[in-house]
């Protein structure tokens, strides 16, 4: 990985389905960028693309934050999912399989936690919700 990418940062809208494209794009730039294989960078890029449209679908649009981040000699990419929406009620509920408080299949929270090696939701109802997910290389 180049040294510039280290403590890099930024923020996309998430408003619509084109946003949601471009997400997966940087997504998948990011994680070529730190090396990530390619097994690797499809589990991101899919976690990101199931919370972004969740972003938008759920949370009433948002933006996604990503950084680069470090622990020790492995990097990583982080990603931050922000919306002002409803918030999830029950969280436990939520990461249930199956589970949709939509038209859905209910995988997209459970499933995307599935991929990453880090997940934190942080929500409150009637004030948004946060979903932070990180791969490590």
């Amino acid at each position: 990985m180049t040294a510039d990418l280290a403590g890099s940062s930024g923020t996309l809208p998430l408003a619509d389905e084109r946003d949601i494209v471009q997400c997966r794009a940087a997504v998948r730039k990011l994680a070529i960028d730190l090396k990530f294989s390619l097994v690797e960078q499809t589990k991101m890029i899919t976690a990101a693309s199931e919370l972004a449209r969740n972003t938008v679908v759920y949370g009433g649009g948002g933006e996604m934050r990503w950084e680069i981040v470090a622990q020790g000699l492995r990097k990583g990419l982080r990603l931050h999912f922000v919306d002002q929406g409803p918030g999830i009620p029950d969280v436990e509920l939520a990461l249930t399989d199956g589970w949709t408080s939509g038209g859905g299949l209910g995988m997209g929270l459970s499933g995307s936690k599935r991929l990453v090696n880090e997940f934190e939701i942080r929500t409150k109802p009637g004030e948004g919700t946060c979903v932070s997910v990180t791969r490590w290389k």
